[in-house]
């Protein structure tokens, strides 16, 4: 007689939300989209951004919350679900594995978390911000590969801690976290000396009026 194993679940709908929108925001929202909407046209870069995102990204998310809730099984056993051929079951298998080639790199931006943020809380916090320190970190060895280890045992951790224990519990203190940090990274940007002269990236200019 075959073993039935019940999966772990989310306990209710802003579980669900959180760590959904945990998946698609990141540290690349906050670190390194400023970068690239400075650097490719500002305000049409925004829209065009936007556009992106509730176009393809809202119809990608819709799917793979509606295969996952209809299957209840893996990417590549819920592909196969509907067919055994091979661009299906390839489907399945580039949806399982994006994710794993992912996770090396915001595993060692993370790690450059940890250790920027226990330099701080020790008292450092002048020294983050000097010329060549944060080079002179990466190129360091030991310390880049034991900030990265430490990222990742956490992220196995919280994994291994299952969907409710785990991932749902951590979303619910990270995401409301990272609303507050980005209001107040926001906020100082905007009262920074200078600040406003940027803004002919999103306004027109007078001239053109």
């Amino acid at each position: 007689m075959e073993q039935q194993h019940k999966r772990s679940a989310f306990s209710g709908k802003i579980g669900f939300v959180l760590s959904a929108a945990g998946a698609s925001v990141g540290l690349g929202n906050i670190w390194r989209f400023p970068y690239l909407a400075a650097k490719y046209g500002g305000g049409i870069f925004l829209l065009v951004y936007i556009l992106l995102a509730v176009t393809f990204g809202y119809t990608m998310i819709v799917a793979e919350t509606a295969l996952g809730r209809m299957t209840h099984k893996s990417p590549v056993s819920a592909y196969a679900h509907f067919g055994k051929g091979r661009g299906i079951r390839f489907g399945g298998w580039i949806n399982a594995i994006i994710p794993i080639l992912i996770v090396p790199y915001y595993s060692v931006i993370g790690g450059w978390v940890i250790h920027y943020l226990a330099e701080y809380l020790c008292g450092r916090g002048g020294n983050l911000a000097a010329d060549g320190y944060f080079s002179g970190f990466i190129t360091n060895g030991l310390q880049a590969e034991l900030a990265f280890l430490l990222f990742s045992l956490f992220t196995l951790g919280i994994i291994f801690a299952g969907v409710r224990n785990g991932v749902e519990r951590v979303s619910k203190v990270m995401m409301p976290v990272l609303v507050v940090l980005s209001l107040v990274i926001a906020g100082y940007s905007v009262t920074r000396p200078g600040a406003l002269a940027v803004s002919y990236t999103h306004l027109p200019s007078p001239r053109d009026s």
